[in-house]
């Protein structure tokens, strides 16, 4: 079981906690764990990434691990322990302003 922690407004929308757990095929990417969670969770179609699996929403971001996987390639393989369920896949709304 993959973890996977939702910035607040996300956690709201759902209906859930702060972290969920899904079921993801290996090899476990963002792509996968993001069409599990819009398989589970129809209502977040469409908010972290665009309609159709498109390309992540501004202002979003993902970590794992302690780094950034926001611009990597959505079918790269995330580390280990995410897949393991040991560390989570986070998405986290971006912080903009001046």
């Amino acid at each position: 079981m993959v973890r996977v922690k939702l910035p607040y407004h996300l956690q709201n929308l759902a209906g859930v906690g702060s972290e969920l757990r899904l079921q993801v095929a290996e090899p476990v990417t963002a792509a996968r764990i993001l069409d599990a969670l819009e398989a589970a969770y129809p209502m977040l179609r469409g908010t972290i990434r665009e309609h159709g699996g498109g390309p992540r929403r501004a202002y979003l971001r993902f970590f794992a691990c302690g780094e950034d996987f926001s611009h990597q390639p959505p079918d790269a393989p995330l580390p280990a322990a995410v897949a393991a369920g040991e560390e989570p896949f986070m998405v986290v709304g971006a912080i903009a302003g001046g």
